[in-house]
């Protein structure tokens, strides 16, 4: 096998520990001798061992001695103490003769440091195999290392000619039962599931995960600018909740926060709340991936800041005719004028069709950051 080869092994055991390890990246770690797997780990839930020490520990569970070894990692070691010890000073005990990398960890206390303490301590390093299928699993943790904002997906479920609703409003259901619990996937690996006052008055959602099971359930949120919400919601269910609002209400946010919800009071633009602002606000509170299921207003809304990075559309075989659309969006003047997307996935999940699609330039700037630590 190649190094290729098992970096990709690699990310499919990153793969196991999707929906545990925020606010810390997905990492794995594999040790190979003569192209046989020895021992391999994978990283745990914040405040855990990382990948590396669950291998390390794991050879030594098999009396294997890991020097000569070859060590594959999905992410550069990090070398600093967090809540653990740094993983490139266990590794250098064990005296591998190569460490592989997917990609270097963009955290400033890291940011190759890793790297340069492994060959200084006489070990050979390669870095770069399948980088981007290493930040495809991390782009939330990348994304608030560099930029300092969380990776925002916006889901969307709707008919062929676009529409989440008619034009009365009904909207359950228009996509199948499969598509809708496959939505819980994409909730459980998010750090925050995001919704608006709108979705909440008229849908009364629960906000949960219930079809993925999970030791990290995301914190639920809700955009209310005048924090209109009802304190009888059943979103409020004594989980963490938080509520972005511009309204200063000190009586019904304790009343609220007796029920372990908290208010942000954010600026407002335009008369609503500011979103980059936010962002920003999640990305210091450690959030690295915001999943969004919102009705057209606040999801044409996040699209006109530039908050979105990837969409995420569920599209039912039918037709509806005049209805509400997807996003609502002030017009376009020109063509040029629009977000670019790129296809990255579609999955048939019957009787519907789950497309993603990736803006082009939020990719391309979590790229060349990775490779400006080169």
């Amino acid at each position: 096998m190649t190094d290729e080869d098992w970096m990709r092994q690699a990310l499919r055991l990153a793969e196991t520990v999707l929906y545990i390890t925020a606010p810390n990246p997905r990492v794995a770690c594999l040790i190979v001798r003569d192209g046989q797997l020895l021992a391999e780990g994978a990283t745990r839930q914040a405040g855990g061992p990382h990948a590396e020490v669950m291998a390390l520990r794991q050879a030594a569970e098999r009396g294997i001695d890991v020097a000569g070894t070859t060590v594959y990692v999905t992410l550069e070691p990090c070398s600093h103490y967090g809540r653990t010890p740094p993983c490139v000073d266990a590794l250098i005990a064990a005296r591998p003769a190569r460490v592989v990398i997917a990609m270097g960890d963009p955290n400033p206390l890291v940011s190759g440091q890793g790297v340069a303490k492994l060959r200084a301590a006489g070990i050979a390093v390669t870095t770069d195999i399948c980088t981007e299928a290493a930040l495809a699993m991390n782009p939330g943790f990348v994304a608030r290392m560099t930029r300092k904002t969380p990776w925002l997906w916006l889901k969307l479920a709707a008919s062929l000619d676009g529409r989440i609703a008619l034009a009365n409003g009904q909207s359950q259901w228009i996509t199948g039962p499969a598509a809708r619990a496959d939505g819980h996937h994409w909730r459980a690996r998010s750090c925050v599931v995001l919704t608006g006052i709108g979705t909440v008055a008229a849908d009364d959602p629960l906000m949960n995960v219930r079809h993925v099971e999970t030791a990290r359930p995301p914190i639920k949120a809700i955009v209310d600018t005048q924090l209109q919400v009802s304190e009888q919601a059943r979103i409020f269910d004594g989980t963490p909740v938080w509520v972005f609002t511009c309204v200063s209400n000190p009586e019904k946010a304790q009343r609220l926060a007796d029920r372990n919800v908290q208010v942000v009071t954010l600026p407002a633009v335009n008369g609503r709340v500011d979103l980059h602002a936010m962002m920003r606000w999640l990305g210091e509170h450690d959030i690295n991936e915001v999943h969004v299921e919102a009705g057209a207003r606040l999801s044409g809304a996040l699209l006109q800041a530039q908050c979105v990075d990837e969409l995420l559309v569920y599209m039912a075989p039918m037709l509806l005719g005049e209805g509400i659309g997807m996003v609502h969006m002030e017009p376009l003047q020109q063509l040029t004028q629009a977000q670019r997307f790129e296809f990255i996935h579609t999955a048939c999940v019957a009787p519907d069709v789950r497309l993603s699609a990736r803006h082009i330039d939020h990719w391309k700037t979590l790229l060349q950051a990775l490779q400006q630590q080169n």
